[in-house]
């Protein structure tokens, strides 16, 4: 199985927007979001990608050449009090890819592309989330990590803090 990065490209925006709305419909059960009048979740930094901010970054996660899911990465602080470089803004892996290393792979990829000082968020309520990112970033740091539970100032649209992580990479 080969598990690979592709740059998203403009004329693939609606592919990935449409992939956002699976990820906000699984992602609700967490933050209790609504979608709007269209019955869409809607993903309000999508053009950002392309047209307005220079540092987002958006690749397809693909699995010998069949779409998997997509990273996206800017350079937006989680704790707006501790400098960063980057940060994992959405991930998402398909169900089907779920459980085989995939994630991993493509996320130790993603962080090779972009050297620095990461933040990386996540919402306590998802248990699946919270496993994976643990174990992921103890091995890719060898556990040179901090990570702050309920950091102040992060919630999520249900209210909860986020737990954030802090590492580099340089």
């Amino acid at each position: 199985m080969h598990v690979s990065l592709r740059k998203i490209e403009l004329e693939e925006r609606e592919i990935l927007a449409n992939l956002l709305e699976k990820y906000d419909y699984e992602f609700s059960q967490y933050d209790n979001r609504d979608v709007n009048k269209l019955g869409l979740y809607g993903y309000q930094y999508l053009d950002c990608y392309w047209w307005e901010d220079e540092n987002r970054w958006a690749y397809f996660i693909e699995v010998d050449s069949k779409l998997a899911g997509f990273i996206m990465i800017n350079d937006y602080p989680e704790a707006a009090d501790r400098k960063t470089d980057f940060v994992i803004s959405e991930f998402f892996v398909m169900y089907k890819y779920r459980r085989m290393g995939i994630g991993e792979k493509a996320l130790f990829t993603a962080l090779d592309l972009h050297r620095g000082t990461w933040h990386l968020k996540r919402h306590p309520k998802n248990e699946n989330s919270v496993y994976f990112w643990n174990n992921a970033i103890n091995e890719y740091t060898n556990g040179k990590y901090e990570m702050i539970e309920s950091y102040p100032n992060t919630e999520y649209d249900d209210g909860t803090l986020a737990d954030v992580f802090f590492f580099d990479n340089i």
